[in-house]
């Protein structure tokens, strides 16, 4: 830091008052000539303070020169070139445009993002005073070295095209605020201009998160392409990190000296002598040992000549204390004139213990050849240490679905298992022509060191090109070695203009894919239910529509229902005369006395209000509907392909008679305000400058008004830009329409997804339509996509358009009439109107009010004697339904919620009847989370109805009772509508070991409603939830009437914090009864792959032996599975267990039962799991065995119990065995087969399988071997052959071994898929052939399967698995059995 003088740059440099470095310009500003002060902010960053400059025709002779002066000041990635007015709405495009005194955004393109110039302008300043900065820049680490454990991390700058001028800065919190502030901090310590930062390879450091996962070295450059240059990084970044390993604590007593471990190694690297094998690219080494990695060192000569063909550079680096090495990873950063690289070894020598390693390489690194992978990773033979594989991941990487989801950026990823990472790849070359489109899986191959299990990825983009945001769904990774995918869930923006603005994100693998697919669908079914829930709302009248038989559902008078109804049909049309949640009751718009009902699983019409008229709502991916019975779930409303009703054991309909399309009526209707969806969460919107996308949120800035023209003829307007129209002209589409003919389009309405298009009546055949980037252009009509629009009523409209029985070519005359008042001013044109008179009521723009429904409410909030700074939540229940959770927030929440004041809120509540209670809380966060709360008030805002609810109540951890959530009944005359209860809640934890644990949560559910999750801290116990202890609680609510269930919640991050619940007892003070819920469960617990925190307890009359319900919807096809863990000593389990089951149809596939490091799986217990085996057919067989993972996988089964919750049907299947690798042959695997009274079980066969191994070099292998035996009558699984009948050590050369697998009876074998794992030295192999003998019930079977091919990534094809067909004549005993002898 000494290289840079702070006290001689402050002399030479003193600033102005306005913080500028005066000039020759400035001093000229007290001529007489006309000067304006205008201020300059940034778009879209309210954390920019602004500039002010003083313009005047001496200062700035152009436009262009005023641009170039705020680009210096004013922080933005290419520099200023837009210039508009506050709202964004008006570009500047002159000087005389200018007005004194005024402010403006500063942006570097034409997209505005508006700010609160209010809270900008109150901002300081910082780099006003470069004295300031420069002073504490220098100050800062002395000062902070005495109490930082560790200091801040160096980044090492150069300028750009000059290597010479280079700094060292510190990334401390000060100066990496944000992107823009550090931007402006290296431009002070650079002494130049610095508005964008590249990589020494020249790619673009585009955010803040991208300089500190760096490998510590920038090129700061302005506005000025990146210029190539010899950026030694190696000399100046090696003493930085020097200090950073020498204090590295060791264990107490271990006396041994860093400088004795510091790690020096000595590399020698071999260019092979192919033709251009030489490289012109910086290269660099990563070593990786068992205590850690090095960081990147990039490996220089002194004559600048390295890696040139045929030569050998030899190198001393120091890379610190990383234990054992067993990987390295070798790259370049392909820059140059010609960065093709072929390596043809590397040898690395320890000069401390003096080991020495030999690595042949023998590959190219280079973006042209072979896979184009530029950087590689081999693994170190260390003796007496395992040698990881080399592996080549599948990296499924998906994009999402919503409109502009795409990217045309540079996507990198790094990989993290527990046996290291794969370090920054770039995923470009795809499977895909072209990567990363809407809706597109591409598919990526990386090879790495295997990995280990793998447990996260970062995932991100350098954010360059014109589309460079990106909408990621999720990516999956499939490890060959160990045929195992993992899956990593997003679906989130990585975009600096979307979401949180990252481009970077670190993103955790799910336990298992199928689960994980299974969660990917519920997700996208509560997206699909946020979008479609609007549609049944009480008061709507509905039309279903049955895709299979293409028409409408009818409920005629005598109670017959069909779909086979016209559009038009009367009897198709029903009123929603009930709704709670999902729970609607469809009453016939016809026939008043009837509704939908569902009776002993058939559809019928029944009178309102039985339990048999309430139907659940099941809303599906494809924005289709099921109706579900809310009595029996699992009874839908079902219809066959000829549209008469049918029951559940239909089948041969694939599922499309029960999805029916929803529509509603009265959409377009005049005046009606419509969101028009291009996705789940995206609509049509107007931009500032007047064009149309396709990408905007769904909020008030998409809302468009509707004037109804004739029948299926409307305009629309956009509510927030008032007399601006949808309109299709010359080509464009966009919203600048006056409301003449070019915004009239004609409603299409598409049966198929109950969304519409828009034609233009002036050009038939053109459409409102989206391009891949969203935005709106005229197209023709295609099943694509592109011209769907899914309508949102905001607020109904009224029957007759334009309030008149006009003729287009009148409406078109008062268009014509209302175009003279466009010239009118401002001021009067806020009060006129573009269309008829008529119209004037409807403007929704105009007043706030027009958009007034019956949902909008006040709630005051007043605070006593101490405020909170914490967040603020609030819950309102209704006797048909609860909304919440409501974030009670502004713009500026430090100003919330302060002594004595009362804050004013304004809310949506929605369709739950009369309000009787409320629940308010905040989140304990924040340094003032206590909060005395004195009274909440409620207002409904159109009839001025209030409600009272009194508090008095402290809200804190410390005070009171400890609760920070409270319950207020609602007053009404003078008294409570509901009392308040204090119930007594008894949690009783069991007696096994290790079953306390510390922190849980509680609901309480009666007949009116729930408590809300309360944490249970102040027990009666000094240390709560002990082993065998019983904790008193207090949760006071809101009176619920008789207790229905109980939700318990535990979070645990090992195993060390599961918990044993044996039951909670919940008492009303004064009564002696109790409700008891009983548990007998950890906590938290593992279900089909998938750990459940919360578990759902019923009354104990309520439950059948006391056994707790994993509270899932029953379902057609689900069996209820009991898994007997033996008892004997260690018979428990570790690892994890999956059940295949094998149906006469199909076979079930793996199903993940759970894993014993969740409590599961423990000697003498019973483990319960709901499955799902619908349409398998009659079972005849079942497998189950577990992955051989954890530090004890050895398990003892016992037996296993099959029960179909449907019809009882029980099957209980003894196994009395060990699944273990160290015992019995070693199978992790049993099957059985399931035992009938009425039909003969198939047999248990024992297949001895001899494994022939050829008799050329190096045909043995030391890699795990996996065989599936596939007959007539299914597979065996794919199974590791682990001990070997006749030999100690298997797979050697010309050797043969003899293995058994015991499976349930195959029938006539047809063939075997035979593969290793590639791990170990070595790890190729050559198979001649298999035989595999059995006794079958009808008599020996004998089966030869010839190979004589290398199963070897580096031989013959590279296939490490191959598929083998049974020969179809053979006899070879004698053979066979002379080597076995």
């Amino acid at each position: 830091m000494s290289e840079t003088p702070s006290s001689s740059f402050s002399m030479i440099h003193p600033t102005s008052s306005e913080g500028q470095v005066p000039s020759l310009r400035h001093l000229s500003v007290t001529h007489p000539v006309v000067a304006k002060r205008i201020s300059f902010y940034k778009s879209g960053d309210p954390q920019f303070g602004g500039v002010r400059v003083v313009v005047n025709p001496r200062s700035f002779k152009t436009f262009d020169a005023l641009l170039d002066s705020l680009s210096r000041k004013v922080p933005l990635p290419f520099g200023v070139r837009n210039i508009s007015t506050p709202r964004g709405r008006h570009s500047i495009t002159c000087l005389e445009q200018l007005e004194d005194g005024e402010s403006y955004l500063c942006s570097h393109s034409r997209r505005v993002q508006p700010v609160d110039l209010g809270k900008a302008s109150r901002r300081p300043r910082p780099w006003h005073s470069s004295l300031a900065i420069g002073t504490h820049a220098h100050r800062l680490p002395a000062a902070a070295a005495p109490g930082m454990l560790r200091a801040p991390r160096r980044l090492l700058v150069f300028r750009n095209g000059d290597p010479k001028a280079r700094r060292v800065v510190l990334l401390s919190r000060r100066v990496t605020q944000s992107f823009e502030a550090f931007l402006q901090h290296l431009a002070e310590v650079m002494r130049c201009r610095v508005t964008k930062l590249y990589s020494t390879d020249g790619r673009k450091v585009p955010s803040l998160e991208a300089v500190i996962v760096s490998p510590g070295v920038v090129v700061a450059a302005g506005r000025e392409p990146f210029k190539p240059g010899h950026y030694d990084i190696q000399k100046y970044l090696l003493p930085a990190r020097l200090p950073g390993i020498s204090r590295r604590v060791y264990p107490k007593g271990n006396t041994r000296s860093e400088s004795r471990k510091s790690g020096n190694w000595q590399v020698s690297i071999t260019t092979s002598d192919l033709p251009n094998a030489g490289t012109s690219s910086q290269v660099y080494i990563i070593l990786y040992g068992q205590r850690r990695s090095s960081a990147p060192i990039y490996l220089y000569g002194t004559d600048g000549a390295q890696f040139q063909d045929g030569h050998e550079d030899i190198f001393t680096i120091m890379v610190g204390d990383i234990g054992t090495l067993f990987k390295i990873r070798i790259g370049h950063t392909n820059s140059g004139i010609s960065p093709s690289w072929h390596c043809k070894q590397i040898q690395l020598w320890d000069m401390n213990s003096g080991k020495k390693f030999y690595i042949p390489v023998q590959r190219w690194l280079a973006r042209d050849q072979e896979d184009g992978e530029i950087c590689r990773e081999f693994p170190v033979l260390n003796r007496g240490q395992p040698t990881l594989p080399v592996t080549v991941y599948e990296v499924h990487v998906a994009t999402g679905e919503l409109w502009n989801s795409g990217t045309v950026a540079n996507v990198y990823i790094s990989i993290y298992g527990k046996k290291g990472d794969t370090g920054s790849r770039q995923l470009f070359r795809s499977k895909s022509s072209i990567s990363f489109l809407r809706g597109q899986t591409d598919t990526f191959s990386l090879e790495a060191v295997h990995l280990g299990d793998l447990y996260k990825i970062v995932i991100g983009h350098d954010g360059l090109g014109p589309g460079n945001g990106w909408f990621l769904d999720d990516v999956v990774i499939k490890d060959p070695t160990t045929n195992h995918e993992y899956a990593f869930f997003c679906h989130r923006w990585l975009d600096q203009g979307e979401d949180d603005g990252k481009i970077v994100r670190e993103l955790y693998a799910r336990d298992n894919n199928i689960i994980s697919a299974r969660q990917k669908l519920e997700r996208n079914r509560k997206e699909t239910w946020a979008a479609e829930r609007w549609k049944f709302m009480k008061g709507n009248t509905l039309q279903f529509y049955n895709k299979l038989t293409g028409g409408f559902v009818r409920l005629h008078p005598d109670g017959i229902v069909d779909a086979v109804g016209e559009k038009t049909d009367k009897y198709g049309l029903f009123d929603i005369i009930f709704n709670k949640g999902n729970i609607c009751i469809f009453q016939s718009h016809e026939i008043r006395h009837l509704s939908l009902a569902l009776n002993n699983g058939f559809v019928t019409g029944m009178a309102s209000g039985g339990a048999s008229t309430e139907l659940r709502v099941r809303s599906q991916p494809n924005r289709c509907a099921l109706l579900e019975s809310a009595q029996v779930p699992g009874h839908t409303v079902i219809f066959d392909s000829h549209g008469q009703i049918a029951d559940e054991s239909s089948t041969g309909y694939a599922g499309l008679s029960k999805e029916f399309v929803v529509f509603v009526k009265g959409v377009f209707l005049n005046s009606a305000v419509v969101l028009l969806a291009t996705s789940l969460c995206q609509a049509l919107c107007l931009q500032p400058d007047g064009s149309c996308t396709g990408v905007g949120n769904q909020s008030e800035k998409s809302y468009w008004k509707v004037h109804k023209i004739s029948a299926g003829i409307c305009m629309f307007e956009s509510v927030k830009n008032a007399r601006m129209y949808l309109r299709i002209k010359d080509g464009q589409c966009d919203g600048t329409g006056i409301g003449d003919i070019d915004c009239h389009f004609k409603i299409k309405k598409n049966l198929e997804n109950a969304s519409v298009s828009l034609e233009s009546t002036k050009s038939p055949g053109l459409f409102v339509g989206l391009q891949s980037d969203g935005q709106v252009k005229p197209v023709i009509y295609t099943k694509n996509g592109n011209v769907f629009f899914y309508p949102q009523v905001i607020k109904f409209g009224r029957e007759n358009p334009m309030g008149m029985s006009a003729t287009p070519r009148q409406e078109e005359e008062k268009i014509q009439e209302s175009r003279h008042q466009q010239e009118i001013p401002p001021e009067s044109e806020a009060r006129g109107s573009s269309l008829s008179s008529a119209a004037k009521e409807i403007r929704p723009s105009q007043s706030s009010e027009t958009l007034l429904s019956e949902d909008e409410w006040k709630v005051l909030v007043l605070t006593g004697n101490t405020g909170t700074r914490a967040n603020v939540t609030l819950w309102v229940y209704g006797d048909e339904g609860v909304t919440g959770p409501i974030r009670l927030s502004k713009d500026s929440p430090e100003q919330l919620f302060l002594p004595r004041q009362e804050d004013e809120f304004q809310v949506e509540i929605r369709n739950i009847g009369e309000i009787y209670k409320i629940r308010i809380g905040h989140d304990a966060t924040s340094e003032q989370p206590e909060w005395n709360l004195q009274k909440v008030t409620m207002q409904h805002v159109k009839s001025k109805k209030t409600l009272d609810f009194a508090a008095d109540v402290w809200l804190s951890r410390i005070q009171a009772d400890g609760d920070v959530v409270c319950e207020l009944p609602a007053i009404k005359g003078g008294q409570a509508m509901s009392p308040l209860v204090r119930y007594h809640v008894d949690v009783h934890t069991g007696q096994l070991k290790r079953a306390e644990m510390s922190e849980a949560s509680l609901c309480l559910y009666g007949e009116r409603g729930d408590s809300g999750l309360r944490l249970l801290c102040n027990s009666n116990m000094p240390v709560r939830f002990q082993r065998g202890q019983t904790d008193t609680f207090q949760v006071e609510a809101v009176s619920l009437g008789k207790l229905q269930k109980v939700l318990l919640r535990c979070e645990a991050s090992d195993k060390s914090q599961y918990w044993y619940c044996e039951k909670v007892i919940v008492r009303e003070p004064g009564t002696t009864s109790q409700s008891i819920f009983t548990c007998e469960r950890w906590l938290p617990f593992m279900s089909q792959g998938i750990i459940h925190s919360e578990m759902e307890l019923y009354l104990q009359e309520m439950q059948i032996n006391h056994q707790p319900k994993i509270q899932e919807e029953a379902n057609e096809g689900d069996w209820k599975v009991t898994v007997v863990t033996g008892d004997i000593e260690n018979a428990g389990t570790t690892a994890t267990v999956s059940l295949y089951v094998y149906g006469e149809a199909r076979c079930s596939g793996p199903i993940i039962l759970g894993s014993g490091k969740h409590q599961l799986f423990n000697p003498n217990t019973a483990d319960m799991f709901k499955i799902n085996l619908k349409d398998i057919g009659e079972i005849y067989e079942i497998r189950i065995g577990h992955d051989n993972s954890g530090k004890d996988p050895r398990w003892y089964l016992e037996e296993i119990q099959l029960e179909n919750i449907d019809t009882s049907e029980l099957f209980c299947l003894t196994v009395d065995s060990w699944i273990a690798e160290n015992e019995n042959d070693g199978d992790r695997w049993k099957e059985m087969p399931i035992v009938r009274t009425n039909k003969a079980s198939l047999p248990v066969v024992v297949y001895e399988v001899y494994i022939c191994i050829g008799r050329r070099p190096g045909a043995g292998t030391e890699s795990n071997v996996f065989i599936n035996l596939i007959g007539s009558r299914g597979d065996s699984g794919n199974r590791r052959l682990y001990q070997s009948k006749n030999n100690k050590v298997k797979f050697q050369h010309g050797q043969v071994d003899i293995f058994s697998i015991e499976a349930v009876s195959l029938r006539k074998l047809k063939k075997v898929l035979i593969s290793h794992d590639g791990t170990g030295p070595g790890n190729g192999w050559f198979l001649e052939s298999i035989v595999v003998k059995s006794e079958e019930e009808d008599g020996n079977q004998e089966v030869l399967f010839p190979c004589n091919r290398w199963l070897d990534e580096y031989q013959d094809d590279g296939k490490t698995e191959r598929e083998l067909l049974a020969e179809s004549s053979y006899s070879a005993v004698g053979e066979i059995g002379s080597v076995a002898s």
